[in-house]
């Protein structure tokens, strides 16, 4: 019975293959559009996950808020604000972090890349602070950093590739040029994935007061919880005695400390606001796609009328027939659901591979389990609810009045 069901159906979406192909093309639109967007946003939330275990949930940030990009502005840390927060009670080790944007060039003649240029502290402990930091950022090529490195830099990772900032890539014991001095590049770090981060020049903090003809000056603060300590709690309390030692009131304070895992929490709502309107932009089309199917299977009805009347003058039941129509829509949102999901597939994969090539790779696509799964029975639900009451409405046919429709 099971078969000869199937057999039928595959008939009649054959027979009527424009209008089954219209069917299908409407909902396989929502579908890849679906599967597109929540892939991506998966695949951000994956990507989410790795940099906070590679982070660590004992890290803090402390950051000013000067107007523009933090350290570029008017108001930064001092020194003195750094040993302050290194001396409280519940830290482990803090460090400092100076932050300028500049003109790198590879000749001094030509005009070259803006990008940040970061002091960074030559203690080996409070420069790996720094680097976990940024999801475990670690030395690619060639070696960090160390005291007396005045004429020395590292870079990120796009400067191995060519027309990523210049058109050549560099490699280790070349010389760019920061405010018209050159500095040897020493080593190259790994890839973050991010466009700006991987374009960053790192030099060491006295390197950086000299070029800048600055002070202490500090754009970011790290900071490493001690064990048992609630980065949370601490957070509050360093921001609560950084406050009263800048005299500054409650509310007005010039800048904030948050715990990593606080930062992650507030990307991860954002993330899931966008994600979710744009998944209800997708919906539209999935709603429409429904409307086509049930437009679709009342015109199959009345097409069928006779066809009906003959199966029940020949004992088939109301049962038999909402089963029929039922899942004949029903099978039409699987086949647009499952082409969909294959579109969407290679869309997604094409634009990661777009993506990659304009410097931000972190974006990239996931396809977990549940996904697929999820894509298929509500595709395959989409239709058959669409389908419901066109099929109920053909199962109420008398006999009779199906015969003498026509």
């Amino acid at each position: 019975m099971i078969e000869d069901l199937i057999k039928y159906i595959v008939s009649n979406i054959r027979q009527r293959f424009t209008r089954s192909f219209l069917t299908i093309l409407s909902i396989l639109i929502g579908i890849m559009a679906i599967f597109v967007l929540i892939s991506y946003g998966e695949g951000l939330k994956y990507y989410m996950n790795e940099m906070a275990q590679e982070m660590g949930t004992d890290k803090l940030i402390a950051q000013p808020l000067g107007l523009g990009v933090p350290g570029t502005g008017d108001i930064y840390f001092t020194k003195d604000d750094v040993d302050f927060i290194k001396k409280q009670r519940g830290v482990s080790e803090a460090s400092g972090m100076m932050m300028k944007q500049s003109e790198v060039k590879i000749d001094k003649r030509k005009l070259g890349k803006w990008v940040f240029i970061a002091g960074l502290s030559t203690d080996p402990s409070e420069r790996r602070l720094v680097e976990e930091a940024f999801a475990g950022y670690e030395i690619f090529k060639g070696r960090p950093l160390k005291k007396g490195d005045a004429n020395k830099v590292t870079v990120g990772y796009n400067y191995l590739i060519a027309d990523k900032i210049f058109s050549k890539p560099l490699k280790l014991g070349d010389n760019i040029f920061i405010k018209d001095k050159p500095l040897e590049i020493v080593g190259f770090y790994e890839e973050i994935g991010n466009a700006g981060d991987d374009s960053n020049v790192y030099i060491t903090e006295d390197a950086m007061k000299k070029l800048f003809d600055m002070g202490d000056e500090y754009g970011y603060i790290y900071i490493r919880a001690d064990k048992g300590v609630v980065p949370t709690e601490l957070a509050d309390r360093l921001e609560e005695k950084l406050r009263k030692k800048k005299g500054q009131k409650e509310g007005q304070e010039d800048f904030y400390i948050m715990s990593f895992e606080q930062l992650m929490e507030t990307f991860g709502t954002v993330l899931l606001v966008l994600n979710s309107i744009l998944v209800i932009i997708a919906g539209i089309s999935v709603v429409v796609a429904a409307v086509n199917i049930m437009n679709t299977m009342y015109t199959a009805v009345l097409e069928r009328t006779k066809e009906i009347g003959i199966m029940k003058s020949i004992g088939a039941k109301n049962s038999t027939i909402l089963m029929i129509f039922f899942f004949e829509s029903g099978f039409l949102g699987l086949i647009g659901g499952s082409i969909g999901m294959l579109l969407g597939y290679g869309l997604a994969k094409l634009g990661a591979v777009v993506i990659a090539a304009t410097g931000y790779s972190f974006l990239k696509p996931y396809f977990p389990w549940w996904l697929i799964a999820g894509c298929l029975v509500f595709s395959f639900m989409v239709g058959a609810v669409s389908g419901y009451f066109p099929a109920k409405a053909a199962s109420k046919l008398k006999p009779v009045d199906a015969l003498r429709y026509e």
